[in-house]
This record gives structure tokens, C-alpha cells and sequence, in this order.
């Protein structure tokens, strides 16, 4: 499947709420950003912001699994929506 950006940014919005849902792993993904809960809920719009959620996501693949499990989807959407967002483009290094 391919994203589109707006697509891919609802995608990673609901992602966003899954880490949000773990009060734990959410620490480790703000201490791992720089930000803090007040910069989240700023900048929880911004294709950046959530391209570094699903980055975060992608870090273990328990947590991919599980956010794919709560949300009945295939894992392999993460990477896909990863891919429309800012950053995401396939590097040639040809």
C-alpha cells in the first residue's frame, strides 16, 4: 500500500495515541526526542513530529507488533506510512 502524505499522517496520528495509551514507553520516546508532553501536544500535528513517532515505533519490532495488534492493521503499514512523511524518501546512493 502506499500513503499519501495526508494518509500517512492521520496513520501516524493513531500511532501517536497507541504511544500515548503507555505511560512508560511514552517517557522513553519524549527522553529520546528532546521534547517534552507541553512541545508533544504543540507539535503533535507536524509531519516531523509524527514521522519521529513512527520512527520510535519502528526502533523494536514488539512495539510495532503491538501497535499493528491494538489497531488490527499489518505491520508492514508502519514502514509504509513512515515513507510519506518528511524524511521517508528511499535513498539512492548510486
Amino acid at each position: 500500500m502506499q500513503y499519501s502524505a495526508d494518509a500517512a499522517e492521520t496513520f501516524a496520528l493513531r500511532v501517536l495515541a497507541w504511544l500515548l495509551e503507555d505511560e512508560d514507553l511514552l517517557g522513553v520516546f519524549l527522553n529520546s526526542s528532546g521534547m517534552d508532553a507541553a512541545d508533544l501536544r504543540r507539535r503533535a500535528g507536524e509531519g516531523e513530529v509524527l514521522a519521529s513517532v513512527l520512527d520510535f515505533v519502528m526502533l523494536d519490532d514488539r512495539w510495532v507488533i503491538a501497535c499493528c495488534d491494538a489497531q488490527g492493521i499489518a505491520p508492514e503499514h508502519v514502514m509504509q506510512a513512515r515513507a510519506a512523511l518528511p524524511g521517508g524518501a528511499a535513498v539512492n546512493w548510486t
